[in-house]
């Protein structure tokens, strides 16, 4: 049986009676859960260990795999068709941006660049204690930094599968964000934040500024091809973990 509930998280101690194999604390049903969510039985073999979730009964890569994909147990029909309406919607946004052609800068006239660009100004000013490079780097940085930020709460505290594989979804979209400015790095043609263009306001273009301290300014269309592949892969995984959750919450809904 379990010794740590898998789904509340609660350690049985010695003093607890009772059925070993239900959870005192939220009655999960440990035989049930280990069926739906692992493929695997919870009962303890004839010459075997017990099954220990989290714990060194299971293998790092095991147990991360399952982690991953683990759906709250206590999660009703409710719960299934909400996350479905956000899956649709982040579905067909995700494939929206991926079918677009960065150098058009199509990206930069949806909602969520409004988003991205609040977070890319506040990353110039929490960089900026770590001088002039971080400063212009920070930006970019801002607008990365907190859609992992998201996914990392809701996947380590809130221990919402779901809801990191939006947060994941964020991160890819805010890179594929990044990628018409990158490429405007010589061009300097799109129009910055206070007016103007980079070739109306010279020193003002971050990735000019990046990529010229680099030595990497005549990378700048490779690079930005770069960033717009990979946060393309990076939602294309977003919403292929969404959908696996959602077809296990589906099949636990229907479980016997």
């Amino acid at each position: 049986m379990f010794t740590v509930c898998p789904s509340c998280r609660h350690q049985r101690r010695p003093e607890e009676t009772g059925d070993p194999g239900i959870c005192p604390a939220c009655r999960l049903v440990y035989a049930k859960w280990a069926k739906r969510q692992l493929g695997i039985s919870a009962e303890r073999p004839a010459n075997g260990p017990q099954v220990v979730i989290y714990g060194d009964g299971l293998t790092e890569p095991i147990r991360w795999r399952d982690r991953l994909l683990q759906v709250d147990p206590r999660a009703g029909a409710l719960h299934f068709w909400g996350h479905a309406a956000v899956y649709l919607i982040v579905f067909v946004w995700g494939w929206y941006f991926i079918l677009l052609d960065f150098r058009s800068n199509a990206i930069g006239e949806s909602f969520l660049h409004a988003v991205n660009l609040a977070f890319h100004e506040a990353g110039h000013v929490f960089f900026m204690p770590f001088g002039r490079f971080m400063t212009i780097l920070g930006g970019t940085l801002g607008q990365l930094i907190m859609p992992a930020i998201v996914m990392l709460v809701f996947l380590l505290k809130n221990r919402d599968n779901f809801a990191a594989s939006i947060g994941l979804w964020w991160f890819g979209q805010s890179l594929m964000d990044c990628a018409p400015y990158i490429n405007d790095a010589r061009a300097l043609q799109l129009p910055l934040v206070g007016g103007g263009t980079g070739t109306d306001r010279p020193g003002s273009h971050d990735w000019e500024n990046i990529l010229g301290t680099l030595g990497w300014l005549h990378h700048d269309h490779r690079i930005a091809w770069l960033a717009d592949a990979a946060g393309s892969l990076i939602v294309m995984t977003a919403l292929a973990w969404g959908g696996i959750l959602l077809f296990r919450h589906h099949r636990q809904l229907h479980a016997p």
